[in-house]
């Protein structure tokens, strides 16, 4: 590699390559220190603060203003607030084309290179890029961003992010502006500019659909732990392209098993290191099949939020470490919930075998009217292109608890269409138009039921599972479900249990607080035996991971430390589901084989 694209890593927050699926060697790391203003106004971009501005405070990216990692920790509203970084560049740096990388941005952001406006982008959890090439020069280059943010307008997604001065119940800190790693990337005018990757298990191939730009030989190589498993190569005169690699080796992709194929892609001078996982997911009548195995989805409601980062974990460690505690407490996967994850976070569910479910931060806006589709379906189709290829991934939610809004219930027609493109960009997997409630095109129908009782949650399931009756309804006057469907809870527990403050009112969480420790693992216990016993549910998602701020139902508490003992929560969670006896046996695949 040519020692001009190194750049030193000493001090830099975050300072790992952010997508590991997509990775070049000639790549520059943009965190650190950035000049930083706040505009709370929002009438910079009328003064060409711009092209001239005299900040007056820094801030360390990728850390939101709200955090205290930022150096900033203001947790007020920001309307707006601009940030501005110097480059310097090499001629060699420049001799291709050169990107400019944003995680996130919440949530419309204006980035202006050397004075001059360059590009937006509307959106707070999809990731984008913009080639400055024609606007950067040999030595110094300024860039500045400017992010306005609205979370009380109700005109753009933003999750759990709180709508009054302080978090209360389920909404908390908010994130404003820049909340990902910043990085730029220098890559041969020839280049690859995207690739999706699609697997068949019973023929051991992938199938890439690649983008280029300009002509060349498109080459790809596949291995598996240092070994060699197949290549293949074409010619293209850029545009559009598809190559079929047969691979050697099957090495199927499960749960609890992260196998990848590491995956070179060269096309002329340009080289992209790249991974796949090799697995396929079908629903068959109630149950939800994985390489042809039913697999209960010991799922646990995970919201990304951090004590001192808010939305950004404070180093790749911790962002690891929230998947390894999951597993430990025996879980199989996580509901990625009411936002977006970072590409590292998912790189991570990759290799462990973690499943996911991928979900859109949709709470904030108005989906009463049909309009609401022009903010959300490009967004969401953003996140839908950025991940689609992380076979941890095993499904897409776009909305969750589509509750009214002032009175006025929700336009079907919104969630029939997010639905609808979800299926057309990826049909491979199944697709939950919204979790919870209400739904209107869905290929699984789930309930969120935050029942205590233990014997109210049984006599509500029991009969259904037996098959005396129709999968309860919850909500009869907005939806029902017609015929055999996959079920699942995707919400329960939500055990509120807070030992370090058993009386602190502003504590919250669902049903009356557990007294001790052992009625809490009594109560989990009681209701997910409920569910793990009901032959017709393929799965569950307790409410939640760890706790956040005032919310206190965690199996952990905020700073990751384990509230009750983890252990019996995992023999808990791993007892065999019902769903699961009986058919494994003759299952397709299992393990690894020599094709």
């Amino acid at each position: 590699m040519n020692t001009d694209f190194a750049y030193s890593s000493t001090d830099i927050p975050r300072p790992e390559h952010p997508n590991p699926q997509w990775k070049r060697s000639t790549w520059m790391n943009l965190n650190g220190s950035w000049d930083f203003d706040f505009d709370m106004s929002a009438s910079g971009i009328d003064q060409h603060w711009f092209e001239y501005h005299d900040f007056s405070n820094t801030i360390t990216v990728p850390f939101c203003p709200e955090s205290a990692l930022s150096g900033i920790e203001f947790t007020d509203f920001i309307p707006c607030c601009w940030y501005r970084r110097t480059i310097s560049l090499s001629d060699s740096q420049l001799s291709g084309r050169v990107l400019l990388h944003f995680g996130a941005v919440d949530y419309l952001a204006h980035i202006y290179i050397n004075g001059k406006e360059l590009g937006s982008h509307k959106g707070g959890y999809a990731s984008f890029s913009l080639d400055i090439t024609d606007s950067v020069q040999a030595g110094d280059n300024v860039i500045i961003v400017c992010a306005q943010d609205d979370t009380r307008g109700q005109q753009q997604p933003t999750g759990k992010q709180c709508d009054r001065y302080s978090s209360y119940s389920c909404l908390y800190t908010r994130t404003t502006g820049i909340w990902q790693t910043v990085w730029l990337e220098f890559v041969p005018e020839t280049h690859i500019e995207q690739a999706r990757y699609h697997t068949n298990i019973h023929n051991s191939t992938i199938t890439i659909e690649a983008r280029l730009h300009g002509a060349a030989t498109l080459s790809i190589e596949a291995s598996f732990q240092g070994t060699p498993c197949g290549s293949a190569t074409v010619v293209s005169e850029g545009g559009s392209c598809t190559i079929t690699l047969p691979l050697s080796q099957t090495h199927l992709w499960e749960p609890g098993v992260g196998n990848l194929y590491d995956i070179t892609l060269t096309y002329g001078d340009d080289q992209v290191s790249s991974y796949v996982g090799l697995r396929e997911i079908r629903l068959d009548g109630y149950k939800f099949l994985i390489n042809g195995k039913s697999v209960f989805q010991r799922l646990v409601l995970d919201q990304g939020f951090y004590p001192q980062g808010i939305y950004t974990a404070p180093s790749a460690e911790e962002l690891e470490q929230d998947i390894v505690l999951s597993q430990q407490a025996g879980f199989n996967g996580a509901r990625l919930h009411e936002r977006v994850f970072e590409p590292l976070y998912l790189y991570y569910c990759d290799v462990h075998g973690y499943l996911a479910w991928g979900e859109m931060a949709s709470w904030g806006f108005d989906i009463s009217k049909e309009s609401s589709v022009n903010i959300f379906i490009p967004e969401w189709l953003q996140v839908i292109q950025r991940d689609v290829n992380h076979p941890a991934i095993i499904g897409w939610c776009p909305f969750n608890e589509t509750w009214d809004f002032n009175g006025r219930r929700q336009d079907d027609d919104v969630l029939r269409l997010a639905y609808q493109v979800t299926k057309a960009y990826d049909p491979e997997r199944p697709c939950i138009d919204t979790s919870g409630h209400y739904h209107v095109e869905t290929d699984i129908y789930d309930l969120h039921d935050y029942e205590q009782d233990v014997d109210n949650l049984a006599k509500r399931y029991d009969d259904w599972g037996s098959g005396a009756a129709p999968v309860p309804e919850l909500y009869p006057d907005r939806q029902h479900c017609e015929g055999i469907m996959p079920f699942f809870i995707s919400e329960y527990g939500g055990i509120k249990w807070d030992p370090s403050h058993a009386e602190d009112s502003s504590a919250w969480g669902y049903g009356q607080q557990a007294n001790s420790e052992d009625e809490f693992i009594t109560r989990y216990r009681g209701l997910t035996n409920v569910l793990l016993s009901n032959p017709k549910m393929f799965g569950f998602c307790y409410t939640q991971l760890y706790d956040v701020e005032q919310e206190c139902n965690g199996i952990y508490d905020y700073n990751r430390r384990p509230k009750v003992n983890v252990d019996v929560i995992r023999n808990i969670n791993t007892a065999t589901a019902a769903i699961e006896q009986g058919d494994n046996e003759s299952a397709a695949y299992h393990g690894e084989s020599e094709a």
